[in-house]
């Protein structure tokens, strides 16, 4: 695979941003959005990136690994709630306006996929729903949706705009939706409640339940290449 780094100044963030791009900017452009505490480079590491190497080095796929800032945002004890969204809300506009123009503009597309497991598969499912106009499939692995946990306690509609199981029923922009789970899966009744929601609005998508399938990085490696080849 063609691997290359990327380092562009952000005024959202007012300073530089990170991130990997595997191939060489044709095929659908794919925004693949790390876990929990990772950063532009886990999922490099772990594997992932890997398993869909046979799309990327036939030129049908190009993936855009940008940096997370959860540390910043969600996990941020020390910033009142308000201030959490406000970093978040920041970070989604580094992905709409920076990252979503750069991999449309190399890739000659009108709209990207955007993928992510565990909170990743938050991350791109809820810039997926706000903004369908740049975004034309979601593939979410072992999705996290919920994000309440993270405030305290603290509502606003700041926190409802960007939480999907909140602000879907009240939407009806339809795209390629794939929702991945498992019966081990610890977020399982997450994508299950996704999936109700989605059915109440009679937006399409694919629920894929698993059987024997978990939380864990070995069986989002089987499941990416596979939902790829679906689309």
């Amino acid at each position: 695979m063609n691997e290359r780094y990327i380092k562009l100044w952000t005024p959202y963030l007012s300073r530089e941003f990170e991130m990997l791009a595997f191939g060489d900017g044709g095929g659908l452009p794919l925004i693949l959005f790390p876990t929990s505490f990772g950063s532009y480079y886990q999922n490099k590491d772990f594997g992932l990136v890997g398993s869909v190497a046979s799309y990327i080095d036939a030129g049908r796929v190009t993936v855009y690994c940008p940096d997370a800032i959860d540390l910043e945002s969600f996990y941020n004890k020390s910033i009142h709630p308000s201030d959490r969204m406000r970093t978040h809300n920041a970070y989604e506009n580094v992905i709409v306006r920076d990252v979503f123009d750069l991999a449309r503009r190399e890739c000659s597309s009108p709209r990207v996929a955007v993928c992510g497991a565990s909170l990743g598969a938050y991350h791109a499912a809820n810039i997926a729903f706000r903004h369908p106009d740049f975004v034309s499939h979601l593939i979410s692995l072992s999705g996290s949706f919920d994000i309440s946990s993270f405030f305290d306690g603290y509502h606003d509609d700041n926190i409802y705009f960007n939480s999907p199981c909140e602000y879907l029923p009240n939407t009806t922009d339809p795209w390629g939706i794939i929702i991945g789970t498992g019966e081990w899966d610890n977020t399982r009744h997450e994508s299950l409640r996704l999936s109700e929601v989605l059915n109440s609005k009679g937006i399409r998508h694919f629920l894929d339940d698993r059987k024997w399938c978990g939380h864990e990085w070995s069986y989002w490696r089987e499941m990416l290449p596979y939902y790829l080849s679906l689309m």
